[in-house]
């Protein structure tokens, strides 16, 4: 089994993680109602995906007066 004959010191570890970045999701704009989106994902304030209703978003309910 591998174990290493020497800590690794703060700086060579900050050396090492320093290639690890975020990065900012890739976004657009909804062509059904001009939403921002993720890209190549379902609209999720109308529910459509490459010009094509895939999904039913529940319209807001009617209150019934009786």
């Amino acid at each position: 089994m591998a174990v290493p004959k020497k800590r690794t010191g703060k700086s060579a570890q900050g050396h090492r993680r320093a290639n690890w970045k975020g990065s900012v999701p890739e976004t657009t704009i909804c062509t059904n109602c001009g939403a921002t989106i993720l890209t190549h994902t379902v609209c999720t304030e109308c529910g459509t995906y490459k010009g094509k209703q895939v999904s039913k978003k529940a319209s807001k309910p009617e209150n019934k007066a009786e």
